[in-house]
């Protein structure tokens, strides 16, 4: 009797451990530079939108990065919207996309950029980065401010990645 009662605690004890370890959830994963240290993720499933905003350091307006990610769990830029031409922006469209101005900015539309993983750093002089998810359409849209989960200056890596409850403890979850 002791020893069935022995072999069922290690029984229920292995399979905690191992529930911790599986991979679970789907998830938009920040990890410190390039290290495997998870700063932050956010949860998100294949199909979902996501964009970078940045306030572009001389210009002082918005760049908006969108993305999607893929069936493969890639990260795949789909569009490029911006203020005014200068430093580090595009002049027109490559092959396949389409270059328009609307409501005073300037899209790249139709981008086929994919992606395994995305290097990110939050900026330190102007430091106005911020996150978006969800869609616009249906009003289920959210946004952060990436200093209220990264440092000025910080850099990471971004990758969209199953993970564990146990890597999930160890980061901060995003959320609005």
């Amino acid at each position: 009797m002791k020893y069935k009662r022995l072999l069922l605690s290690f029984v229920m004890l292995l399979i905690l451990i191992i529930a911790l370890f599986i991979p679970i959830r789907t998830a938009l994963v920040f990890y410190k530079e390039n290290t495997p240290n998870i700063e932050a993720f956010l949860p998100i499933k294949k199909g979902d939108t996501f964009q970078i905003i940045f306030k572009h350091s001389i210009h002082l307006t918005d760049v908006v990065e969108k993305y999607k990610v893929t069936k493969d769990l890639e990260i795949k830029q789909y569009e490029f919207v911006y203020e005014e031409f200068g430093i580090g922006m595009p002049s027109n469209a490559e092959e396949g996309e389409t270059f328009v101005y609307e409501d005073g900015k300037y899209h790249i539309k139709n981008m086929d950029n994919v992606f395994s993983e995305i290097k990110v750093r939050n900026g330190k002089t102007v430091s106005e980065n911020r996150l978006v998810w969800g869609t616009k359409d249906n009003e289920d849209q959210h946004m952060v401010w990436f200093n209220d989960y990264f440092e000025p200056g910080a850099w990471f890596t971004i990758k969209v990645e199953s993970i564990s409850l146990w890597e999930m403890m160890g980061g901060v979850e995003i959320h609005e």
